[in-house]
């Protein structure tokens, strides 16, 4: 059984504190299956937006755990941003979650697919 959004991004925001960095929840979506977006800050003010991988890239072996593609990164977040008013327009219950990662890399926060 899969954990609702609302729980996975409240352990994904505690995790991010408890590492020492920073994680705010920018839009809150539907509390059982919203799909979760990442948007990630550095401290040089670079921006990478990660979006849920396909049910394709799911691995059955790891069948509860949330996977997530780059699909934009640099240091232009208005574009990000852009991208993320898109993806709200087709989808208003989505999720997006900010943070600037601690002391934990980011791979040990969230499960990417590249």
């Amino acid at each position: 059984m899969r954990v609702t959004t609302d729980l996975w991004v409240a352990a994904l925001v505690r995790r991010v504190f408890s590492s020492g960095g920073f994680a705010a929840v920018v839009k809150r979506g539907a509390t059982e299956a919203g799909a979760a977006f990442v948007l990630t800050r550095g401290r040089l003010g670079e921006v990478c937006l990660f979006a849920p991988a396909s049910q394709t890239s799911y691995d059955s072996a790891k069948p509860d755990e949330r996977f997530f593609n780059p699909v934009g990164e640099g240091d232009d977040a208005e574009a990000l941003e852009k991208r993320i008013e898109r993806e709200q327009r087709f989808d208003p219950d989505i999720w997006v979650v900010e943070i600037e990662t601690g002391s934990i890399p980011l791979e040990d926060l969230i499960s990417i697919r590249r």
